[in-house]
C-alpha cells in the first residue's frame, strides 16, 4: 500500500540559474562558429536541465518500508518525527546536526523531517529528510507505522 511519495524537483530558480551556461558557452564559441555557439548552448543546457530533473530524489512510504532518495528503512525502525522549516530547520542541517545522521536534503526545499532511528545495531541516529509537506510524510510513516502492527488477515 502507498501512503506517501514526493519527488524533489528543483524549483524554477535552479532552471533560471542553469540558464547561464547559455551566455557562457556562446561567449566561448562565437569566435570560432556562431552556429557551433548557439547549438551548443542549446545541447548544454538542455543536458543540465535533463540531469536536474532526472536525478531528483523521491521520499516515499510504501507498504511498510520508507525510501529517501537510495536509502530504506521499515517503519518499525523509526521512532519519534519532528518537522522543522526556517531557521530551525538551517540549525538542524548544520550547527545541531550530528555527523553519523544520514542526510538526503536539497537546498531547494526548505522544510526538513527529522526522523528518529530506533535499531540499535544501527549507528546512524537520525535521518534528515527534505520534504516540501513534512507534515503530511510525518503522518504517512506513522499511519505505516500503524499498519504494520495490525495482524493481517
Amino acid at each position: 500500500m502507498r501512503f506517501y511519495t514526493e519527488r524533489l524537483r528543483p524549483g524554477i530558480w535552479m532552471f533560471v540559474a542553469a540558464f547561464l551556461i547559455v551566455p557562457g558557452t556562446m561567449l566561448v564559441l562565437f569566435p570560432i562558429s556562431i552556429p557551433a555557439a548557439v547549438i551548443s548552448a542549446i545541447v548544454l543546457y538542455v543536458l543540465v536541465a535533463g540531469t536536474l530533473l532526472y536525478s531528483s530524489p523521491t521520499v516515499s512510504v510504501v507498504d511498510k518500508t520508507f525510501t529517501a532518495g537510495r536509502a530504506q528503512i521499515s517503519v518499525d525502525q523509526i521512532g519519534e518525527i519532528e518537522a522543522f522549516s526556517g531557521e530551525e530547520a538551517t540549525a538542524e542541517r548544520g550547527p545541531r546536526s550530528d555527523a553519523r545522521s544520514y542526510l538526503m536534503i536539497r537546498g531547494w526545499v526548505d522544510p526538513i523531517l527529522k526522523i528518529t532511528i530506533t535499531d540499535p545495531n544501527d549507528p546512524t541516529p537520525y535521518w534528515l529528510v527534505s520534504t516540501r509537506r513534512p507534515h503530511e510524510l510525518a503522518d504517512a510513516i506513522r499511519t505505516a507505522q500503524g499498519a504494520s502492527t495490525t495482524p493481517s488477515a
